[in-house]
């Protein structure tokens, strides 16, 4: 899921499509490039994928988790809309095992895949670090962060999230693109660019003498995509992160643009849609730092970011993207910690 529910909407934004295609159909969003969707199992429930018609088939951009049906899905793709021609090659936008989960199946039919070298890494070094229950390090990593006691009591005997419960093993080798490079899809030209705090180095291509987008979730309309910190890189600014990617990629922002995005439905209003991505999480650190007139801890910090009551399903990205908003507070100086005598730390404003 990606949804962070930090306040945000569609100001400034126009929809071409008013609704999604059907599952196993597609919708061409300009001449050789379609749209279809692929089921996700929780409550962000798609996501995008698009193919680009090349001369001996077609490039495709993501691909959803390697499930059952998501196989048998697009292969109702392959037999239908994409007219029996086969998928050659595949770019990921980043490492999100709803991205990337079929890519290693499909590199198995003799598939292309480009990534960028984080990404790749990213995702093979996770698919191969199956975890039975939570490391210590994860459970003392979330402890002194906050996280309630009951749950993270829970989460201690359970088996926690693994990439290769639902990406397909990633064999050795894959195409590198990376930030100004130009590459050929679908016969244009795409200009990379580089996205950051969601997933790193996220691929975000902009078409060159064109006005189509690849967003992956670099660019979601209506929804912020989930800046998390974890314990893979406790000293991390993921917040920071994107704040210097959407500088990055404002200027790069016209009125005309389709964006095709990993979620939700294409959009334009691109130079909008950038200032609200950005501002979104300028304004959400504001009401966090007034949060911390009083002392909380980082499992007390979800009222000022999110619309609405985190259940226990969601308990884990929310508290994951409060502690990243607070991690940014104390790097930028705007929150000290101190340290309770059961080691928890404890945020107040500066």
């Amino acid at each position: 899921m990606k949804d962070s529910d930090l306040p945000d909407g569609n100001v400034g934004l126009t929809f071409p499509w008013a609704e999604p295609p059907a599952e196993g159909d597609a919708i061409e969003v300009a001449e050789g490039v379609l749209w279809a969707r692929l089921p996700l199992p929780m409550a962000l429930d798609h996501v995008n994928v698009f193919f680009l018609r090349e001369a001996d088939g077609w490039a495709m951009v993501d691909t959803g988790f390697d499930t059952k049906r998501t196989r048998a899905i697009l292969d109702r793709l392959r037999a239908g809309p994409l007219g029996g021609l086969p998928i050659t090659r595949l770019l990921v936008t980043h490492h999100h095992p709803d991205h990337v989960g079929l890519a290693g199946w499909l590199q198995g039919q003799g598939v292309e895949l480009l990534m960028t070298r984080t990404a790749w890494l990213m995702a093979r070094m996770l698919t191969l670090d199956e975890q039975p229950l939570p490391t210590p390090e994860t459970s003392e990593f979330c402890r002194q962060w906050g996280m309630d006691p009951e749950i993270l009591a829970r989460r201690a005997q359970e088996r926690p999230f693994n990439f290769s419960d639902i990406v397909a093993p990633l064999p050795v080798g894959y195409t590198r693109i990376q930030e100004g490079q130009e590459v050929t899809l679908g016969g244009r030209s795409w200009q990379v660019a580089r996205g950051d705090g969601h997933a790193v180095e996220h691929a975000v291509l902009y078409e060159v003498d064109g006005d189509l987008v690849l967003g992956g979730d670099q660019l979601l309309p209506g929804i912020s995509p989930n800046l998390g910190l974890y314990p893979t890189e406790a000293n991390a600014d993921p917040i920071g992160d994107w704040l210097a990617a959407c500088d990055r990629l404002s200027p790069l922002a016209r009125p005309g643009h389709l964006v095709l995005p990993g979620h939700k439905l294409p959009y334009r209003g691109l130079p909008s849609r950038m200032a609200s991505l950005r501002q979104n999480h300028v304004t959400a650190l504001d009401r966090l730092h007034a949060h911390l007139a009083e002392p909380r801890t980082g499992g007390e910090c979800f009222a000022p970011l999110f619309k609405r009551t985190i259940g226990e399903s969601l308990y884990g990205l929310a508290f994951f993207e409060a502690i990243a908003h607070l991690q940014h507070l104390h790097l930028t100086g705007r929150a000290r910690r101190t340290t309770r005598d059961d080691g928890v730390w404890i945020w107040h404003a500066i």
